[in-house]
């Protein structure tokens, strides 16, 4: 089966790649992780004008009731950027969470304010399976609990609100991870678990697509580095060993896009649960992996510069290597994947 995403779809993409190149998100980046949010929100308040933040949030919500085909259109492009925030909490995990839930209260209540950008939440959860998207250490974590207007906490079949703690360091520092502890409880008993494990898959699936993206961006921009950086009167792209490094950070993310593009299909398909989470878990992985091998390539072809904070790359840098563990490690989507593919033998 041939997939490729449509007219509206590329135009989607384009609009956010503009808002992010006009906002100079390098800056924005560093004074989020400096505790700055301003910049930070007035892009995020663009992009909800634009439709990113609501996009999986049905109509009945405030929201436009697009599929996870539209989801990962725009965290690719919001990878791209860099662009920080809770946004896989605020525009996938909690939407899905919430509109899972047996009783539709919370949903109409949370998601429209969400949906439209004047609110912000984070989300520490841990599935069933064991994979989690909010723990260290054994505490629990959500992404820049201190400022999110939401905190959630959802863990076994319950549903609480969080207040954040201490802060926890980042290897990235605009992903500001905070330790919260639970609340009010909000739901619990049937049918909360299985909201849990949904809410999981689908931030894993949009963290997954940022990877892509900024594996992307990275590549970008040490192609354009190359071209310009010269040794020995010559410009260091024409040599054969640069061409090969930057060639396999290119197969690398080619090979990992239609996985991603599958996971997408099978969620909006409704596929059963261990399906879905078999997809959903190649994907992240393989984004994972190819955006980590094109980090790599990208330090190396930029050589001493590449590790200076001052210089852009870092950021990206730094962003892939955090992601790649955030949403599920490498090592549990592994995991995850060895057991969806033993219980099909099994069946």
């Amino acid at each position: 089966m041939r997939f490729a995403l449509t007219a509206e779809q590329h135009d989607f993409a384009a609009s956010l790649r503009k808002l992010g190149e006009a906002a100079k998100t390098p800056g924005v980046v560093r004074a989020w992780g400096t505790g700055d949010s301003t910049a930070g929100r007035a892009l995020i308040g663009q992009l909800a004008e634009a439709g990113a933040l609501g996009l999986t949030t049905s109509e009945d919500n405030g929201g436009f009731g697009a599929g996870p085909v539209e989801l990962i259109v725009a965290f690719t492009e919001l990878g791209r950027s860099a662009t920080p925030g809770p946004l896989v909490e605020t525009a996938a995990a909690i939407p899905a969470l919430l509109q899972a839930l047996p009783d539709s209260t919370l949903a109409a209540e949370r998601l429209p304010e969400l949906a439209e950008g004047a609110k912000l939440g984070t989300l520490a959860v841990t599935t069933a399976g064991g994979a989690n998207a909010g723990r260290s250490n054994g505490t629990a974590t959500a992404l820049d609990a201190d400022i999110a207007d939401l905190v959630l906490i959802a863990e076994g079949d319950r549903i609480s609100l969080g207040t954040a703690g201490d802060l926890v360091t980042s290897v990235d520092a605009a992903r500001r991870l905070f330790t919260v502890r639970p609340g009010e409880v909000l739901a619990e008993g049937e049918g909360v678990s299985a909201a849990i494990d949904l809410a999981f898959d689908t931030g894993a699936l949009a963290a997954a697509a940022q990877l892509l993206g900024a594996g992307r961006a990275l590549l970008d921009t040490s192609v354009d580095y190359v071209k310009q950086r010269q040794q020995f009167g010559t410009p260091i792209g024409r040599y054969q060993a640069i061409k090969h490094h930057l060639a396999n950070a290119l197969i690398a993310l080619e090979m990992a896009q239609p996985l991603l593009y599958r996971a997408a299909l099978t969620l909006e398909s409704d596929a059963d649960a261990q399906t879905r989470a078999r997809d959903i878990a190649a994907a992240k992985l393989a984004c994972g992996e190819a955006a980590y091998r094109t980090a790599r390539i990208a330090l190396q072809v930029h050589g001493a510069i590449g590790y200076t904070a001052e210089f852009d790359l870092s950021l990206w840098l730094t962003k892939v290597t955090a992601l790649r563990s955030a949403w599920g490690t490498p090592a549990e989507h592994r995991a995850r994947i060895a057991t969806a593919l033993r219980a099909g033998n099994a069946a």
